[in-house]
């Protein structure tokens, strides 16, 4: 019965990584983000809007002209893990990237923000 239960704990643990709080996350998204992405759709800033950025392909924005050459060949479709990945550390992810970002290392404030950017559709 113990392996039972923490199998399914563990299950649980793992689709459920990315379960930030959106509000909370918000908060994080205007602190770490919002000088440069907004989060309405068609309304670009120095990066492009993030509205509906997940399972979109990076750098595919139409009317955003200012991605890097790596990131528009970087092949990323951006999931939560990508996001996750991609502002832990940005550099690291897409070398030769414009974004002047260091990255976000508490990964709770991370699951937030993914979460929000999630909510974006």
């Amino acid at each position: 019965m113990k392996k039972l239960l923490f199998a399914v704990l563990l299950s649980l643990t793992a689709t459920t990584s990315f379960a930030g709080d959106a509000k909370k996350g918000a908060d994080v998204f205007a602190d770490e983000c919002g000088d440069c992405h907004s989060t309405i759709a068609g309304k670009n800033k120095k990066g492009p809007a993030l509205t509906g950025v997940i399972g979109r392909k990076a750098g595919t924005v139409a009317d955003f002209t200012g991605y890097s050459d790596s990131m528009t060949s970087s092949g990323i479709t951006w999931s939560a893990e990508k996001i996750d990945t991609y502002i832990t550390a940005p550099k690291k992810t897409v070398s030769g990237g414009k974004m002047k970002y260091e990255g976000l290392d508490d990964p709770r404030s991370r699951s937030d923000v993914i979460a929000f950017i999630m909510s974006l559709k």
